[in-house]
């Protein structure tokens, strides 16, 4: 079983839970580690792989708990992505630190059209600068935008507006928007144009693999062996 920030807050959650989470597919048997049924586990083929950049994902609500939650992944393959709970009163003094390391230049990643008219909005990072720290808001649509709007401890930082031409390849939730795309996808393009080229391309082979065994540990599917169509690395 793996272990990451994502599965450590998830378990804090589940701590600290009234009651139980109750996903869909809730009867099912999960491998604690990569929230999939049993036998479609995929711990195993998770390989961590090096990157300059560093992820700090902002989470919203009951995202952690949910085996569909791509962020996780990002996770799973940079061990030192930071994961937080997202409160619009009271802010984890974690995530303070996080996103004010002097060492990083944080960048809040979200669509310009969103950004008010004095805010710095780049689309590619400056050559010769910072280690980036890219600022992810992981929640619905709707959700990311409300945090985007209440949260003004990053109002400070540049947002990051990624233009992403292919269309999305997630298929566990149904977007509001054809061109919106999960968490993970867009922190593969984020390594991509950062120069982790490595790291980019496991996390794109994790992400398709895990869609994979995802769709086929649901109930209509027939089940998958943990090796179908795992992709070979180079």
């Amino acid at each position: 079983m793996t272990d990451n920030a994502v599965l450590r807050l998830r378990q804090d959650r589940l701590d600290r839970a009234t009651r139980p989470f109750l996903a869909r597919g809730s009867r099912a048997v999960r491998c604690q580690g990569c929230l999939l049924p049993q036998q479609n586990c995929l711990c195993a083929t998770i390989k961590p792989q090096p990157a300059n950049s560093r992820f700090c994902l902002i989470m919203f609500g009951a995202e952690p708990l949910k085996p569909s939650n791509t962020g996780r992944l990002i996770a799973d393959i940079l061990p030192d992505t930071q994961a937080f709970t997202w409160s619009r009163t009271e802010i984890d003094p974690g995530l303070l630190a996080a996103i004010n390391d002097p060492t990083r230049q944080p960048y809040v990643v979200f669509p310009a059209s969103y950004a008010d008219a004095d805010r710095p909005v780049v689309s590619s990072l400056p050559a010769g600068g910072k280690p980036p720290l890219f600022i992810m808001l992981d929640g619905t649509w709707s959700e990311a935008r409300k945090m985007f709007r209440k949260s003004p401890y990053l109002n400070q930082f540049p947002v990051f507006s990624l233009n992403v031409l292919a269309s999305s390849d997630y298929l566990l939730r149904v977007a509001s928007r054809p061109e919106q795309h999960c968490t993970a996808e867009v922190a593969a393009a984020l390594l991509q144009q950062a120069g982790d080229e490595q790291a980019a391309t496991g996390l794109s082979q994790h992400f398709n693999y895990f869609r994979e065994q995802y769709l086929a540990g649901k109930p209509h599917r027939p089940e998958a062996p943990v090796t179908a169509n795992l992709p070979q690395s180079a």
